[in-house]
């Protein structure tokens, strides 16, 4: 099959971008709804947490899984059977009359996202082959999902003043309908040259642990963090991954992939990039109704500062990355984090909102400058029969990190009434120290993932797949894609 014109490659860019935009969007957008679901549906702080964190959960245990099985089955078919699933999810999320069936829709919605970022990412490195195209392609496709994140509040404030909590959900009925007709029509199948084998005891090991630890920290006010069924699955799943891995010929998560540091570190730094910006917006939404009695609309708009940067400081922060490395931009990125969760520590029910404005646009510069370089660095250096596990595990990191962010957040603001501004300003605090946390080491992974060592360990790594590392990109050859 003959390559792609270059316009087709942009159209197939768009229209993985716009899977990308539902699927991300819903992880923020939800945020803002979050107060009116639980008016409406009489939701606990833990039931709000599962509200957000049974998407995230989803996604994060099952990207793996989807990756490796669309470069087996191909990846057009399975990303538009992701496209029907999280259709159908989000109808059912619409017409919810209750919070357990609010969040089984959220699982059945999450199940259907599984198969559209991770093997999106996967059509994109394979429509863009030439190492630079493919760097600018992966970075148009990160900075959507970031701008996706910050953009949702303000989409969610219109929909939830003008029409209900419900529309949150509605709107992403049509958008799926004409991504999947356009996917069907202009988006070509592809597979890696060798399937990987599934490793079911693997994935069911990892969404025990992910699942394990979610469940231990949102309900840890309630049942304690010494519950020893609790602990004593975490541990066997644990074990079990340690010495159950390692002994298969294609195991779902790859050990060879982290003996490249920067690759490590890639993963580790998206964990930590989105457990800071969902800690943010779940505290920041809840302050600005509840605290501050502001309507959702509102509460959008005054989350417009983290878009507009994403926006203006995502495509130099590709360019930046192409032409000197990821390194300025994980630094800025990881200070800007830190900054905010510090600046953050001042805010209480009666600060001008200025002021809140201002703190806001740190973490805007925080996202605009983070999703560029962690991507390239942990996706476009992959060998072309990993792309997609290798997106996969990108994504993992990031669902990941928004879930702890989510659970975290929750369990510490959970024991504040609603409505009681001093109670919930003294328990954010915890959230903000663990967001400068977070940037703190962000910046240190960023100075030790760029450094001459950690490039060393990439070219053994890549040397393990019989590829070699493009001295500044990082993209390998080898077996290239089947078409």
């Amino acid at each position: 099959m003959p390559e792609p014109s270059l316009h087709r490659r942009h159209l197939i860019l768009a229209i993985c971008c716009a899977s990308a935009i539902v699927v991300v969007m819903d992880i923020s957008v939800v945020n803002v709804a979050l107060p009116s679901i639980r008016r409406e549906l009489h939701a606990s702080a833990s039931g709000l947490a599962w509200t957000v964190d049974a998407y995230t959960l989803v996604l994060a245990g099952f990207l793996v899984l989807a990756g490796s099985t669309a470069d087996r089955f191909g990846r057009r078919r399975v990303f538009l059977t992701g496209l029907a699933v999280f259709g159908a999810g989000s109808l059912l999320c619409g017409l919810a009359p209750s919070l357990p069936w609010l969040i089984g829709a959220r699982v059945l919605q999450a199940a259907g996202g599984t198969m559209l970022n991770p093997v999106a990412m996967a059509i994109v490195a394979t429509a863009f082959p030439e190492p630079r195209q493919r760097a600018w392609a992966i970075g148009v496709f990160g900075s959507t999902t970031g701008l996706a994140l910050a953009l949702g509040p303000i989409l969610g404030g219109a929909l939830v003043d003008g029409f209900g909590w419900h529309s949150v959900f509605w709107i992403n009925v049509p958008v799926v309908a004409a991504a999947f007709v356009c996917a069907a029509l202009f988006v070509p199948e592809s597979r890696a040259a060798r399937a990987r084998r599934f490793d079911p005891v693997g994935q069911s090991l990892v969404a025990l642990v992910l699942g394990g630890i979610v469940f231990c920290v949102i309900e840890s006010r309630r049942l304690g963090w010494s519950s020893p069924v609790i602990l004593g699955l975490l541990t066997l799943a644990v074990l079990g991954l340690l010495r159950y891995e390692p002994r298969r010929a294609d195991p779902l998560l790859e050990p060879r992939l982290f003996r490249s540091v920067p690759f490590g570190s890639a993963l580790l730094m998206a964990l930590f990039a989105l457990c800071g910006f969902g800690a943010f917006l779940f505290v920041t939404t809840q302050y600005l109704q509840d605290i501050r009695g502001l309507p959702a609309l509102t509460t959008g708009l005054c989350l417009l500062p983290v878009g507009a940067l994403i926006v203006a400081l995502s495509p130099l922060t590709g360019r930046l990355v192409a032409a000197r490395g990821p390194r300025l931009p994980l630094l800025v990125a990881g200070a800007a984090l830190a900054l905010g969760g510090g600046a953050s520590l001042w805010l209480g029910p009666r600060t001008p909102l200025p002021m809140v404005l201002a703190t806001y646009l740190l973490f805007g510069v925080f996202l605009g400058t983070v999703n560029p370089p962690i991507t390239n660095t942990a996706v476009s250096g992959m060998p072309g029969s990993m792309a997609g596990v290798a997106a996969s595990l990108a994504s993992a990191g990031r669902q990941t990190g928004t879930t702890l962010g989510v659970a975290v957040s929750g369990t510490i603001v959970a024991a504040v009434p609603p409505g009681d501004g001093p109670a919930f300003t003294g328990a954010a605090h915890g959230v903000w120290w663990t967001v400068v946390g977070l940037g703190l080491g962000i910046v240190l992974l960023g100075l030790v993932s760029t450094g001459r060592w950690a490039e060393g360990t990439a070219a053994e790594a890549a040397a393990l797949f019989g590829s070699t590392p493009h001295p500044r990109t990082g993209s390998r050859t080898g077996a290239p894609d089947s078409p």
